[in-house]
């Protein structure tokens, strides 16, 4: 997949968050664990490390190796990032990236835009934010974190008037022991029956699984991470791409504020 070029305006990390988009009190104490946005360079490395060892040890993504033990691409500079710490330990054990409209239009893309067209999306765009990267650690993933990040992504929409997310679900390649798409190839034959977007919102893989190729009849329930994008009323955009440095098949999903069941809008918004 290749970078995009280089951006001609100063970067710095150590500044974030920019501008306004938190306030003070947007994260905090939630049971056993803190949320909170990154505010310095070096609690962008710490999620950048968990990022590391859930991708590259525990899955066998093939990263760039810009920094030894750490998950970095270009589009981290620009983005804010979302960190779930356990409250004892302090140690960052789940986290977000997410991608502002200003921030995409300053670099001129989205990380979706390097694997899908997403032209069908242009009426979204100026305000929709692109969540990535999202990852916890091995034994942390209890719906807990989950939940502590998305009531910190819910609170960090409402107040930016932002009314769109779209991100990557992530289905491995390796199932039984063995490499190959069957498994995505199933799980897509079931969402699109379910949970497809209407084609006015529907994107084209660059690099699409051979689906037609694929046995799609294993009786095989999606990762918790897309179960938990529908309960929440995403849309599952169109067929996967596959994402060979991450030995992936990726969906993208796209969710909308307004179309958060009313048990979710209470819980993450209180409304």
């Amino acid at each position: 997949m290749n970078d995009l070029p280089s951006p001609t305006l100063p970067l710095s990390p150590v500044s974030l968050p920019r501008g306004s988009l938190h306030r003070p009190d947007a994260a905090g104490a939630r049971g056993s664990v803190e949320v909170a946005w990154a505010r310095h360079l070096d609690e962008v490395r710490a999620a950048q490390r968990l990022r590391y060892e859930v991708f590259a040890v525990e899955m066998g993504a093939r990263l760039k190796p810009t920094l030894p033990g750490h998950d970095i691409d270009v589009f981290d500079d620009y983005c804010e990032h979302l960190l779930v710490r356990d409250a004892q330990s302090q140690e960052v054990i789940g986290t977000y990236r997410v991608l502002t409209p200003a921030q995409a239009r300053r670099i001129g893309s989205t990380y979706s835009d390097t694997e899908f067209d997403l032209t069908r999306l242009r009426s979204l765009r100026a305000r929709m934010v692109e969540l990535g990267r999202s990852c916890v650690h091995a034994e942390h993933r209890h719906g807990g974190v989950i939940l502590a990040l998305w009531g910190a992504l819910a609170d960090f929409m409402v107040r930016n008037q932002l009314d769109t997310m779209v991100g990557c679900a992530s289905i491995p390649m390796l199932h039984n022991g063995v490499v190959s798409g069957d498994m995505a190839a199933s799980i897509w034959r079931q969402v699109r029956q379910t949970h497809l977007a209407p084609i006015e919102y529907q994107v084209r893989p660059r690099l699409p699984l051979p689906v037609d190729r694929l046995d799609d009849s294993l009786d095989i329930e999606p990762p918790a991470l897309i179960k938990g994008y529908l309960r929440l009323g995403a849309k599952v955009l169109g067929a996967p791409a596959w994402e060979p440095d991450f030995k992936s098949a990726d969906l993208r999903m796209l969710m909308r504020i307004a179309d958060l069941p009313s048990k979710y809008r209470k819980h993450f918004l209180g409304a």
